[in-house]
């Protein structure tokens, strides 16, 4: 139980105390109504004795009275109706509220912080009420009056007749059969006669006669002058009296009942019937209630028990007012101090020369009478008494129906006499006589089988051994369970058994028997009294949680069950405050459904109490925790909350929007994209994919679309990025960098994507749903800032706004929304959040499986549509800042800003849609399409440039018209080439021409990745379109590619702060393998060609199909191979084969042989060479076939440059030498590029189609094969990790015995067949010339040596045995590439075949040491046939 005020003793004392009642003359009473009181409420804040009082037992042992309260009650002479006393319980609970700023008591029981309230003051005004207004009964005498004030003004003419007349009237209402209330104690009732003088207005002298005529007439312990109104009405109001009576008048008592009206109540006439009254009390009640229990026990709407809870508004309106009206009138306004004093010493002296000599009168009188009655010797307290059963056989009522109870005694039964003396003793606190009293009475009545009269007395017996002075005997519960099960089941009177109850629960609570006092609340509620079970429920909630080890869910459940039943007894207030600190314990604990069923009940109680924001924010937590409840339950949630919401709203139609709570919103995945929708394909046509929302943030991607726009820009500035450079970004979302505002374009759409989510299994109907925002109109390049205008919405000059009308979210789905904003003015733009109205679906409406009878029961939200306006805030948090040190070791937080875009001046736009471009190509393959620009604003644009990081993709042609092909029809069998019919002689030998690379806008210094778009003019004008031809060819590589370009344009005019705009494309091609090309240049053994030089090649080309036949190819021809070179070119081919074109069907090869050499002039520009199969030339130096080579030269080249940066830090560290090393190497180097030039015969829907292309081979170096496409490395499956140490000095590069031997080329030149007669000479001696040409730029020292010999016996078989004869050792010098002729003999001794290439030729550059001396070996034999004739 809570604590309480009083102490259990003050408690127990002050329910029972003597009761006094008072009878006024009505002039009297006009006296007293001076000071708006009656002479009882007068009195009443003086009836406790401020001294001890003392008197006798009947043992003539001096007695103490301690803190003596007594009852003064004005004669009411019939009993309280049972109406009435519920109507009073609840206004009393119901006026009792916790006080304001109430500090609440903070219990903390494991996991749980409680605030609970520390007293239950309701509970106790509550308790005081029920046990003042108990109806007096016959079994027990503490409610019967002991004496009677007669109250006579001393203004009366005849006051000692008034006196007599007073007298008479309390002898009949006690004697007279006419009244059965109230009761007395005994037959012989106290009268104290009190004569009243108004000091004010009556004389002083007549007041005193009249006393002194009284003591004589009664005796001067039988009467009393009080002197009253001493105050003068003109008095100054300055002197401030204290009111004492406000706070006993509050409390509406029993007393004042006349004023209520209840339905008539029937006394049975008996006179001996009075328990059966007072068991009628809650008979209503019981008539009164449904006890219906099929549905669930705690819902709300059952009736609420007997007392409507509109009347009950009515009552506790009723009270207030009265409350309000006591509260305003002043009481005691005559009485001045001296008069409050006065009336203590009344009191007192009633009560000391009064009250007590008269009790302590009756029990001795009482003592007697049962001793003699009882034939005992001795008085009650010798050690030998003995108490015999009564031998007088009881007087039984006619009502007695088999039931015990029944038993009615007489008045003057010896058994009542017992009981009247154990009240009285109890009365002025004689604890131990009465306990003895009470026992022995207990077992008269028990031996009499008279229940009712036993069961009061094991309760009074119970309550006196608890309160007897050092506790000689232990608390006997048992007596008190006794007497509760007696009442409540035999003698079916719950109002006895309630305060037995009560007695007990306070007695155990304060032996810290918490366990034992909440069964014993428990057990007495019950379907009878909704207002008591949920006063004991609650009591008991506080039991549980005050026990040594708090039971907390006990705790809490019975709060549950007491605001469950204040809800049924009307009393809303203390129905949600149980509820309210049940929520504590059930919170956040997982259990989901009774805290939905807490919020449910707090909502309702509070929108029944008109506390609207509470009402909401509790409909709130049901709707946004993650239900387990059904989806009829989550309907009936929602139209709940939408119903209070709309009474909240309809409060304060003009405030601000409120926040709802439905659907949720995950604020990080907000994507804000800015521009319009992408266009879809027209037929042909295809527009830039660009960017849209349906596309996935890829962040690789990111990163390459941001790498070109730094790549362009950093052309555009030449070479350097601005510091202000912000890269472009279209859609901004949680991976994006959204640190600085973004830039939006005036009159270009935002679209905001929010993602709603519906936690629920019902569906939701948002409907005008639209975004909120914020603008400040700026105009960037004046000074002055326009004011920000709130929330948008209103102001569609500024921000057009569009709403989508109708936006259904189903049961627990995920869906996004796409808002747009149309900004109009140029400034800042904030985006808060979105704003729609909240609503359900139709119940006859079937979504995603969920019954349409859902919705449709009874109630007064009916499927109707009901819906609320509010908005939802769009907060976003900035990704965690990790740079700092003070930033790693805190938690903050960067900016967003996705939302707060500006708006910038008008900027062209472009728009590109491609025609004729192809999804699928061969590799290597050449197509045409066409690109269209658009500018669809209204700024003309200019500086349009495309860069992409797969440049040898696509070409728009050369910088002059010369070089680029006119467009002709798009036929299928057109040629993307430049052609020329070639002339039939002409075949297999070269047909030169020459171009620059910087027409094709290669090694201009730039980036060749950078394009620039041919635009007529270089300017787009608004709405203007312009179609330039395109070129693509298939990658080398086969498989799918996305290739991403991004074209770049800028205003004419320039801006503050958008300097540029781009637009993205990704194309996405798929290749399919066509041809393999390897290629191989070797020296010639021909030292000199047809012009007499000596610096030429052989080029062997191998070309196999690599195709498989599923793409539909039939056969590939290879038409013309090309060569471009500034240094060699392709001279004729040396193919023996005299057919004009090369066909190859799949998996076939062919090789291919040609001759190439040197160019004549060694100028910038680029030789092309080319060698025709078929009847036409294409024009290898013309778009796009130049193009594509020199776009796949600048790849390779950049390759390349890549790997010799790596190995920067390994070069030489002499310089010399390095120097020498690159002279070496460059003799066996070849700048030789090959370009196969093909058609592919493909059968398509029954239609021949001609595809043509190209492949590039690059040729470095001498003997080493090149490839059109690079061989990927086949790495091992498992490789050892090595470790080791890397050294720090670099290796110098040694140039490589290949290299070395391609310093000197040497070559033999003699007969093939030489005849000799060995018959005639034995020796036979055949001239032979060496030729020798260094190739390198240096001079080369030569050693010749002819010493050699063949030590390989298989070559001695093969070719037998000869020798060199004359100088055998030769020591020369060359001159940069020099040819130096030296003629040789040789020696034959027999016919045969021999090989003269034997002679070692070692060489070095003259500058240099014996370092790169080496065999210059020659590769093929040089055989001579020696003939006999």
């Amino acid at each position: 139980m809570a604590q309480c005020v009083q102490s259990v003793q003050e408690f127990i004392q002050d329910s029972f105390v003597p009761l006094v009642a008072a009878l006024c003359s009505e002039e009297a009473e006009r006296l007293t109504r001076k000071n708006n009181l009656s002479f009882a409420e007068l009195v009443k804040p003086f009836c406790r004795l401020t001294s001890e009082v003392h008197m006798r037992d009947p043992n003539n042992q001096l007695h103490i009275i301690k803190n003596l309260k007594i009852a003064v009650n004005n004669i009411i002479t019939h009993p309280p109706q049972p109406g009435a006393i519920r109507k009073l319980l609840n206004d009393v609970v119901s006026v009792s509220q916790p006080a304001e700023g109430l500090v609440a008591n903070v219990i903390t029981a494991g996991d749980y912080d409680l605030n609970i309230s520390a007293t239950t003051p309701w509970f106790e005004s509550y308790r005081e009420c029920f046990l003042q207004s108990m109806p007096a009964s016959d079994h027990e005498f503490l409610n019967h009056y002991v004496a009677c004030m007669l109250v006579v003004s001393s203004s009366e003419p005849e006051p000692v007749e008034q006196f007599l007349k007073l007298s008479q009237e309390q002898h009949r209402i006690q004697h007279s059969s006419e009244y059965l209330y109230p009761k007395w104690f005994i037959p012989n009732t106290l009268k104290y006669y009190v004569l009243l003088h108004d000091v004010s207005t009556g004389e002083e002298q007549r007041a005193d006669s009249i006393y002194e005529e009284m003591k004589q007439r009664y005796g001067t312990q039988g009467c009393y002058l009080l002197k009253i109104n001493s105050r003068v009405s003109n008095r100054g109001t300055d002197e401030q009296i204290p009111d004492p009576w406000s706070q006993y008048l509050q409390k509406n008592t029993i007393q004042n009942q006349d004023c209520y009206e209840d339905c008539p109540y029937t006394v049975i006439s008996n006179k001996s019937t009075d328990h059966l009254i007072s068991d009628g009390l809650d008979s209503e009640i019981k008539d009164g209630l449904s006890n219906n229990f099929k549905t669930h026990p705690l819902q709300l709407d059952h009736p609420s028990g007997s007392l409507d809870s509109t009347d009950y508004m009515k009552a506790t309106a009723s009270l207030q007012d009265s409350k309000k009206s006591n509260s305003g009138t002043p009481h005691g306004a005559c009485l001045t101090l001296t008069d409050h004093d006065r009336i203590r010493q009344f009191i007192q002296e009633f009560t000391f020369r009064g009250l007590l000599p008269h009790i302590e009168k009756t029990i001795r009188q009482l003592n007697d009478q049962l001793i003699s009655r009882k034939g005992l010797s001795r008085s009650l307290f010798s050690a030998t008494k003995k108490w015999f059963s009564g031998s007088k056989v009881p007087e039984k009522s006619i009502n007695e129906l088999k039931n015990t109870s029944g038993l009615l005694y007489p008045p003057e039964a010896p058994e009542l006499q017992i009981r009247k003396m154990a009240d009285l003793c109890f009365l002025v606190q004689h604890y131990e006589l009465a306990y003895s009293c009470y026992h022995t009475a207990k077992k008269d009545f028990l031996n009499d089988q008279a229940m009712l009269y036993a069961a009061g007395a094991l309760e009074m017996a119970a309550v006196s051994a608890f309160l007897q002075p050092g506790a000689p005997r232990p608390y006997p519960a048992h007596y008190m369970e006794t007497a509760i099960q007696t009442y409540r089941d035999i003698c079916k009177n719950m109002v006895l058994a309630e305060r037995c109850v009560l007695l007990s629960a306070e007695i155990l609570k304060s032996q810290s028997k918490y366990s034992e006092a909440a069964a014993l609340l428990i057990r007495l509620t019950s379907e009878d009294s909704d207002l008591r079970s949920a006063l004991l429920l609650e009591q008991a909630a506080h039991c549980f949680i005050n026990m040594k080890s708090p039971m907390v869910r006990k705790f809490a459940f019975h709060m549950i069950l007491a605001g469950h039943r204040f809800s049924k007894a009307g009393q809303k207030k203390h129905a949600l405050r149980c509820y309210c600190q049940a929520m504590q314990v059930y919170k956040g604990k997982g259990w989901s459904l009774a805290e939905d069923h807490i919020n449910f009940t707090i909502g309702r109680q509070s929108f029944t109490l008109r506390q609207l924001d509470n009402a909401v924010s509790a409909f709130r937590h049901i709707l946004i925790n993650d239900s387990k409840q059904s989806p009829a339950q989550q309907g009936a949630f929602l139209r709940e909350y939408l119903y209070v919401y709309k009474n909240v709203t309809q409060l304060s139609p003009d405030g601000p929007l409120p926040q709802l709570p439905l659907p949720y919103i995950n604020s990080s995945a907000t994507r804000v994209f800015f521009g319009h929708d992408r266009r879809p394909a027209e037929g042909e046509k295809q527009a830039a994919t660009h960017v849209s929302l349906d596309q996935e943030y890829d962040s690789e991607s990111s990163q390459q679309w941001k790498e070109l726009e730094e790549q362009i820009v950093s052309v555009v500035n030449k070479g350097i990025i601005p510091s202000n450079f912000q890269p472009t970004q279209f859609c901004l979302n949680r991976y994006s960098d959204n640190s600085r505002f973004p830039l939006a374009v005036i009159e270009e759409p935002i679209t905001v994507e929010v993602s709603f989510r519906n936690p629920l299994k019902v569906p939701l109907l948002l409907t005008d749903l639209s975004l909120l925002w914020k603008f400040q109109p700026k105009d960037f390049n004046a000074k002055r800032d326009g004011e920000a205008k709130e929330l948008g919405m209103c102001d569609g000059d500024m921000i057009g706004t569009e709403a989508i009308a109708e936006f259904l979210i189903n049961s627990e789905e995920t869906k996004v929304a796409r808002l747009k904003l149309f900004p109009h003015q140029t400034g800042e733009l904030h985006i808060l959040g979105v704003v729609y109205n909240l609503g359900t679906v139709q119940g006859a409406v079937t979504l995603d499986g969920i019954d349409p009878s859902i919705g449709l029961q009874t109630g007064k939200l009916v499927s109707n549509g009901l819906s609320v306006r509010g908005r939802q805030d769009l907060e976003i948090q900035g990704p965690r800042l990790n740079n700092t040190k003070e930033e790693k070791t805190s938690i903050k937080y960067g900016p967003d800003r996705r939302l707060d875009p500006i708006i910038t001046e008008e900027m062209p736009l472009l728009e590109v849609f491609f025609i004729n471009f192809p999804t699928g190509l061969l590799c290597g393959e050449i197509r045409k399409a066409y690109v269209e620009f658009v500018n669809v604003s209204k700024c003309p644009l200019t500086a349009l440039k495309v860069v992409s990081k797969h440049p040898e993709f696509f070409t728009f042609g050369g910088n002059t018209a010369v070089l680029t092909p006119l467009s002709p029809s798009a036929s299928e069998n057109c040629s993307a080439y430049k052609t020329v019919v070639t002339d039939p002689t002409s075949v297999r030998t070269a047909l030169l021409s020459s171009a620059s690379s910087v027409d094709f806008g290669v090694g201009t210094g730039g980036q060749p990745e950078v394009i620039h778009v041919p635009l007529p003019d270089a300017v787009l004008l608004p709405g203007a379109s312009v179609q330039l031809p395109m070129w693509l060819r298939g990658p080398d590589e086969e498989g799918v590619h996305e290739i991403n370009f991004l074209f770049y344009y800028e205003s004419i005019k320039r801006h503050s702060k958008m300097c540029h705009r781009v637009l993205r494309h990704t194309a996405v091609i798929c290749t399919s393998r066509s041809l393999h090309i390897r290629a191989t240049v070797c020296r010639s053994n021909a030292l000199e060609d047809e012009e007499g030089r000596g610096d030429n090649m052989l080029v062997f080309v191998d070309v196999e199909n690599i195709n498989t036949s599923e793409t539909g190819v039939k056969e590939f021809h290879i038409v013309q191979v090309s060569s471009n070179s500034k240094h060699w070119k392709l001279q004729k081919s040396v193919n023996i084969s005299e057919d004009k074109d090369t066909k190859l069907a799949s998996r076939e090869r062919a090789k291919l042989c040609f001759k190439a050499v040197r160019c004549k002039n060694s100028e910038e520009n680029y030789t092309f060479a080319d060698i025709v199969f078929g009847n036409e030339q294409i024009i290898s130096s013309a778009s796009p076939c130049a193009d594509f080579f020199f776009q796949s030269l600048s790849s390779e080249f950049k390759r390349t440059h890549v790997q010799s940066h790596t190995h920067a830090s390994q070069r030489a560290v002499k310089q010399s030498f390095d120097e020498t090393v690159r002279l070496i190497q460059r003799c066996s180097e070849v700048d030789l590029n090959i370009v196969v030039l093909w058609k592919a015969y493909v059968v398509e829907d029954n239609k021949q189609l001609i595809l043509e292309g190209q492949h590039h081979v690059a040729l470095n170096t001498v003997g080493k094969e090149a490839f059109s496409f690079p061989q990927k490395q086949e790495l091992p499956e498992t490789a050892l990790l090595k470790f080791f140490r890397p050294e720090n000095t670099p290796v110098p590069a040694r140039p490589t015995p290949e290299q070395l031997s391609n310093l000197i080329k040497t070559s033999l030149h003699y007969p093939e067949s030489f005849n000799h007669s060995f018959h005639q000479k034995s020796l036979c001696l055949v001239p032979v010339t060496l030729l020798l040409y260094n190739c390198s730029q240096a001079v080369v020292d030569v050693m010749i040596d002819l010493r050699h010999k063949t030590t390989s016996p298989e070559a001695l078989e093969i070719h037998g045995s000869f020798t060199w004869l004359g100088q055998t050792q030769y020591k020369l010098q060359l001159k940069s590439q020099e040819v130096y002729s030296l003629q040789l003999k040789a020696c034959f001794v027999h016919t045969g075949v021999y090989n003269l290439g034997t002679p070692r030729v070692f060489a070095k550059l003259a500058d240099q040491v014996t370092l790169f001396e080496t065999s210059q070996q020659n590769s093929m034999p040089a055989l001579i046939i020696i003939n006999n004739i």
